[in-house]
């Protein structure tokens, strides 16, 4: 079935789900699914096996969650959930991915007495136990701490129903299949199992073929659609490493700008954007993996809430991540792979809105950029070359003339105070090098001084006096 072969005035409620989910739903807006919703959910219902494909963004986690929330309630019997046995299970590849889905199932299940676990790694244990012991409904978690959990004997996976495996490509790209595999076998036969994903690559096909039993196939679009989202305004710029904070602090005052997520490659490359935008006065945070989970977590509140414009992600936050509002992406260096540039642009347009994807390719990245344009067939393979001043930048993005990389009021840059602070740090290197030498017993007053001839010669003494006259040193006499 093609999205247009689906009626736009259809409901959850007419897809048979439960009223009470329906209307935590319609409370907040949502009342009309999506393709994937459409063709994935009369499907769960029925407790069959399936492999969900759809682009980023067109609503997976629905899809699953109501589904899973549903068969919960039908199967529950008004049985209170035992001790560290949930009785299902939603495996996510990252923390930010699994804390999203959760919040998704807490919206969704409002009016139900459903109790949800979010597991993840990089918090402590003592609350994820302390609900374990009292009995959870649903578990959702990472893979590294649902093991470790259930290798504890603190979690049981014996009386799962059903399982979902989110995001499966990224769990391969992150090295997590021997884990899922293990959490599989911990799990019993009969279950039902939904594994969905954006892109579906070969050793993911092999693990559903494995694990899954007599799965359907959905896939939200034709065969002949593009990977990424229609809705997604694709600018690709050849850009200098040097310039690109410039230019990218002008595309933040487009007159159509409003949440901007840029990613990086690295930790160390996403640090330094962020602290360098906040030094031209922009409202910047970062999520990177040396930061730990609290501030990772402050950092999206504010995002979410508008208190910051601009979060700067390396890919750990590529997924999962479902905040409305994001006008602009903007690839800081070129995606290593095009699942990458898929999952990272797919932070904007999402469900049904328009966004704006921007992506700086260095001279070096070109070759690779060629090939993400390729694969994904955007018919983009010679990025323009662009520079912050070019009239180009200014007209794609609305940005008005005469606009610079520093906002107005923004303080000095930090050069200045960077200079000060090393200041004393080179005198205080001077003063243990003198140190250093006196206590070695070269006297200041014994040191060589050189020759125009390369020579060491040996420094010149004060001549002594008194009224005048030469005052020659004692000698000792000779016996």
């Amino acid at each position: 079935m093609s999205d247009n072969e689906i009626a736009v005035d259809e409901t959850f409620a007419d897809l048979g789900i439960h009223e009470s989910i329906t209307s935590a739903l319609a409370e907040v807006g949502i009342v009309h699914p999506f393709a994937i919703q459409t063709l994935a959910i009369p499907l769960a219902l029925s407790g069959t096996d399936l492999i969900g494909q759809a682009r980023t963004g067109t609503g997976k986690t629905l899809a699953f969650g109501v589904s899973l929330l549903h068969r919960m309630v039908t199967l529950s019997d008004g049985v209170k959930p035992a001790h560290g046995k949930p009785r299902a299970l939603i495996v996510c590849p990252t923390r930010e991915l699994a804390l999203q889905v959760g919040r998704d199932l807490d919206v969704a299940g409002k009016h139900l007495k459903m109790r949800v676990l979010t597991i993840y790694g990089g918090t402590g244990y003592d609350e994820q136990l302390d609900a374990l012991d009292k009995g959870i409904d649903i578990a959702v978690g990472t893979p590294g701490r649902l093991l470790d959990l259930a290798d504890r004997g603190a979690l049981s996976l014996a009386e799962i129903q059903v399982l979902v495996l989110d995001e499966a490509d990224e769990m391969l790209d992150l090295g997590f299949l021997p884990d899922i595999e293990r959490l599989l076998r911990k799990t019993p036969q009969d279950r039902q199992t939904m594994l969905f994903s954006a892109t579906m690559p070969g050793p993911i096909m092999a693990l559903a073929r494995a694990t899954l039993n007599k799965p359907v196939n959905i896939r939200a679009e034709g065969h002949d659609a593009k990977m990424t989202v229609p809705d997604i305004e694709q600018f690709i710029y050849q850009a200098h490493d040097l310039d690109k904070p410039e230019l990218v602090s002008r595309i933040l005052q487009g007159r159509q700008t409003t949440k901007v997520m840029i990613f990086c490659r690295t930790k160390r490359s996403a640090q330094r954007l962020t602290d360098d935008l906040v030094d031209r006065g922009f409202a910047a945070a970062a999520i990177h993996g040396d930061l730990n989970q609290q501030a990772r977590e402050r950092a999206l509140k504010k995002f979410r809430a508008d208190t910051i414009k601009v979060l700067v992600a390396t890919d750990v936050a590529a997924r999962g991540i479902d905040i409305t509002g994001v006008s602009h992406v903007i690839n800081y260096e070129c995606p290593d792979n095009d699942a990458a540039y898929v999952h990272r642009i797919g932070r904007t347009g999402r469900a049904g809105n328009s966004g704006i994807a921007v992506t700086l390719v260095d001279w070096a990245d070109v070759n690779r950029w060629k090939l993400i344009d390729q694969a994904l067939g955007l018919d983009i393979p010679d990025p323009v070359e662009t520079y912050s001043s070019s009239a180009h930048l200014f007209e794609d993005h609305d940005i008005p003339e005469g606009t610079k990389g520093r906002l107005p009021g923004a303080p000095a840059a930090r050069e200045k105070a960077v200079d000060k602070r090393r200041a004393p740090d080179e005198e205080g290197r001077r003063r243990r090098s003198r140190r250093s030498t006196e206590a070695a017993g070269d006297h200041p007053a014994e040191k060589s001084v050189g020759s125009a001839d390369g020579e060491r010669k040996p420094r010149r003494r004060r001549r002594r006096t008194r009224g005048g006259v030469d005052v020659q040193p004692e000698t000792t006499p000779q016996l």
